[in-house]
């Protein structure tokens, strides 16, 4: 080591290199434009902004059904569809919404109209719009027969019957208003597990490709002329740890921004919360798997044999990945979810979609936290090992029982 270099200075060195090196790159620029993009796209897909709109279902009762043509004609006016359906009496049309026959159920008198929905969230605007202009219709109609009857028409006063008309508005029954936020949760919870899952394949890939690049050309005999193997390792780990959370961070607050203000993501609080829990996951993630990669690298020279050393820590990552998103669809409350988040090899992906649905105490939180700092503890100790002792051998592959065994 250089003298005068105090260590932490020459792993920030280290970092920085690898920080600023990568940023400039076009693969990073271009790979973070084309992921905030299809997120986006996504997002105005989800709220309906992009491609065609499907057909509402809407059951009349009582005085509405006589309203069912001049909804489909306003609701055409604005670029869609709904079906008109009658029915029996609002206990019906209560029970068709729940059991999702039904997209809303229109009841009460014309003048005061009531629509009962599963989620506010789902009402479509159209619809709504519609039902709106016609109580604001009837009303001011009601106004005038009525002020008119009794009143000189030219003192009576148009301008507050008009106000007062424009005061009225549908009332909205929600009838299962956690059903919308739950499946808001479980969207956010999926699209940060994902992103998670790719930042890890992506750069804990990057880690071990840079550590066979510099073995092969011998550029880490010259680095460990001055530098110390557990100081390259931890800088380098380091900076392309900050690399990726710059683009995950950055996908997530555009994703964030676009969902909120297309009308995806009505929750904000959760979403946001969903995203500081996805950034603190993916630094504990990162650095769990980045140490191992960069060790199992250490065993190669070559960038044709990275596939054997990595297949193994890739797999684990991929199963991870696997049953988690069946975990969070099918039984996020169950006892294997529980118990696979705390493992340190399945927190970092299962941890923050649990989170993001409301279903994670904080007991089971801190349990997961606290284990995969202690994982990252033991792989950093073990797989620092496997660096020193692997990194400056070339040619053929170092054997992992060798590397744990050698002397320093």
């Amino acid at each position: 080591m250089t003298p005068g270099v105090r260590p932490m200075h020459a792993v920030l060195l280290v970092a920085g290199r690898e920080l600023n090196t990568r940023l400039r790159t076009r693969a990073f620029l271009i790979s973070t434009v084309v992921s905030i993009l299809v997120l986006g796209v996504f997002m105005l897909l989800q709220s309906g902004s992009i491609g065609g709109k499907g057909t509402s279902k809407v059951g009349l009762t009582g005085q509405a059904t006589a309203l069912g043509p001049q909804i489909q004609a306003s609701v055409r006016a604005l670029n869609s569809n709904v079906q008109i359906v009658e029915i029996a009496d609002q206990a019906e049309g209560d029970q068709k919404v729940r059991g999702g026959n039904l997209d809303a159920s229109v009841y009460g008198p014309v003048g005061s109209l009531s629509v009962a929905v599963k989620d506010p969230g789902k009402l479509g605007p159209e619809l709504l719009s519609t039902l709106n202009s016609l109580v604001r219709e009837q009303s001011l109609s009601a106004a005038l027969a009525s002020g008119l009857q009794d009143v000189d028409p030219r003192t009576f006063d148009y301008k507050s019957a008009m106000a007062a008309a424009a005061q009225q508005h549908v009332t909205v029954v929600p009838l299962d208003p956690k059903s919308g936020e739950n499946g808001q949760r479980l969207g956010i919870g999926l699209v940060i597990a994902i992103l998670l899952y790719m930042a890890l394949m992506i750069y804990g890939q990057t880690v071990a490709q840079g550590v066979i690049e510099e073995k092969s050309s011998r550029v880490v005999e010259i680095l460990l002329a001055t530098l110390r193997p557990w100081q390259l390792l931890s800088g380098k780990v380091l900076g392309l740890g900050l690399v990726g959370l710059v683009q995950f961070t950055a996908i997530g607050l555009v994703g964030l921004i676009v969902g909120t203000a297309s009308g995806v993501l009505t929750i904000s609080g959760a979403a946001v919360g969903g995203l500081l829990t996805g950034v603190l996951w993916y630094l504990l993630g990162f650095f769990f798997y980045a140490t191992i990669f960069a060790a199992v690298g250490s065993l190669v020279s070559r960038q044709e044999d990275a596939q054997g050393v990595l297949t193994p820590v890739l797999l684990v990552i991929v199963i991870g990945f696997i049953f988690s998103i069946n975990l969070l669809i099918g039984n996020s409350s169950g006892t294997l979810t529980t118990v696979m988040a705390m493992l340190p090899p399945f927190a970092p992906i299962l941890m923050p979609g649990l989170t993001a649905l409301g279903v994670a105490p904080i007991w089971l939180q801190v349990a997961a936290i606290l284990l995969t700092l202690g994982g990252i503890a033991l792989v950093a100790w073990i797989g620092g090992r496997i660096y020193r002792n692997a990194v400056l051998r070339t040619g053929s592959r170092v054997r992992l029982r060798d590397a744990i065994g050698l002397t320093s």
